[in-house]
């Protein structure tokens, strides 16, 4: 066994623990002081072992994307690559979610108590309802929101209301829907680090980014659709400044206007659109019109919401308020600011963690290596996942999200993703992450 991959074993095995640790430290403490407020820590959800209507079709595609996903996406065209992992993806996210049935997989996930399917009766007035909205976000305020709800900006609410006002009505569609364009991150990402690195680094990105354990909570948590828009946010980004686009860099700026009026805690999303914009800083500097292109794309969303009486300060600040009303306030920090990360190995698998590590040492490697085309494209990838990475950790550091995370932190996971592709032998990692997802909806019933 040569070195390097006994540092990914190592790296995959560290993580592992890291796992292990906060199941055992979480069931330990829920014994002493139920204070962690999830059924099965470090994951909101319970031990079911169970199969279901989805298996065959999982662990057909599981087989087939271990098999030949390698193959396929190293000989597939471009645009039937990106096309295809979009499918792919789709195709793999509901047949997860298909193993917990049509109903508990799908329909149901948007229609709890706590989601925001509960309120769309409120939004008879639209306007109305965003003028008025921060005026229910306090636990103990008249007619106070759900927690999904209070917890967010009302963009993605008002998605879903207008989606009921077209004819698709309930949970089916609303799931259908978050399904739909959370599949699409796959595309985006891949996208993005063609064009920021090199094609082959993409291409050898893609069967990880279809078949993450993420697809777990892609289908179906709101947190999906949030990730899809996030994910074409940096990716027309890194076009607009790749290719001097003023349109792209518009349509950038509109999505990550979007963005921060979907999660309050997805403005962190500025680290990773930095770290794209210090890479193109030679074509913005050629082209200043880009950066004008960008802000008035980002004005847009938020000027809208303003006008119809909105205030996203305000409402972060009670926001912040009501989370430490409800099980914020009783989840302890000590624990779950690393359960957390053990969280994000779950749904990014432990090859993402040998990813990451083999990224961590590129930096000193180029130092002592000759320069070229590749090491400079691997030098550019491992920047944009390093900045994920910091996005995740100040996330982590700011006690606001404290447990749940395996869905609340999928956008940033999705670019977690992409360091897959430094590692060699891509079939024994990607078994390794395709029996993670199998298991995690094989014994367990998660809460999204």
């Amino acid at each position: 066994m040569n070195r390097a991959l006994l540092r990914d074993l190592c790296s995959a095995a560290l993580a592992t623990g890291l796992v292990a640790a906060a199941i055992l430290v979480g069931r330990h403490t829920d014994d002493f002081r139920d204070t962690l407020r999830v059924d099965w820590p470090p994951l909101l959800a319970d031990f079911d072992p169970h199969i279901g209507p989805g298996t065959p079709a999982a662990v057909l595609l599981a087989v087939a994307g271990v098999a030949y996903g390698p193959r396929v996406s190293a000989r597939l065209p471009w645009r039937a690559l990106t096309l295809g992992a979009w499918l792919a993806s789709m195709a793999w996210i509901w047949s997860l979610a298909l193993i917990d049935g049509a109903h508990d997989g799908v329909a149901v996930r948007l229609t709890t108590r706590h989601e925001y399917l509960q309120v769309i009766g409120r939004f008879h007035d639209i306007p109305a309802a965003l003028g008025g909205f921060s005026r229910h976000i306090l636990l103990h305020s008249p007619d106070n929101w759900p927690a999904h709800v209070a917890g967010h900006p009302p963009a993605a609410t008002v998605t879903f209301v207008l989606l009921d006002r077209v004819g698709l009505h309930g949970g089916g569609w609303a799931g259908a829907w978050c399904i739909t364009v959370g599949a699409s991150a796959c595309a985006a990402v891949l996208v993005a680090v063609r064009t920021l690195a090199s094609e082959d680094l993409a291409r050898r990105t893609a069967p990880f980014v279809v078949f993450a354990p993420a697809a777990v909570w892609l289908g179906t948590s709101a947190d999906a659709y949030f990730a899809g828009v996030a994910a074409w946010a940096v990716a027309l980004l890194a076009v607009a400044v790749t290719r001097r686009s003023c349109g792209a860099a518009a349509a950038s700026g509109l999505l990550f206007g979007l963005t921060c009026h979907l999660s309050y805690g997805l403005t962190l999303f500025a680290l990773i659109a930095a770290s794209v914009l210090f890479l193109g800083r030679r074509e913005l500097r050629a082209r200043p019109a880009l950066g004008v292109a960008l802000a008035a794309g980002a004005a847009v969303v938020p000027t809208l919401f303003t006008l119809a009486g909105f205030n996203w300060w305000e409402a972060y600040r009670l926001l912040v308020t009501r989370y430490y009303q409800g099980a914020g306030g009783i989840r302890p920090y000590g624990y779950w600011v690393w359960a957390n990360l053990a969280c994000t190995v779950v749904v990014t698998g432990a090859a993402t963690s040998a990813g990451l590590a083999r990224a961590a040492g590129i930096p000193a490697w180029l130092r002592h290596g000759a320069p070229s085309p590749q090491n400079e494209a691997r030098a550019r990838l491992a920047m944009v996942v390093g900045a994920a990475c910091l996005a995740l950790l100040v996330a982590d550091l700011s006690g606001m999200s404290k447990a749940e995370t395996e869905r609340i932190w999928l956008p940033f996971a999705m670019w977690l993703l992409p360091a897959c592709a430094y590692l060699p032998r891509a079939r024994g990692w990607l078994c390794a992450q395709v029996l993670v997802a199998l298991a995690v909806n094989h014994l367990l019933y998660t809460g999204w």
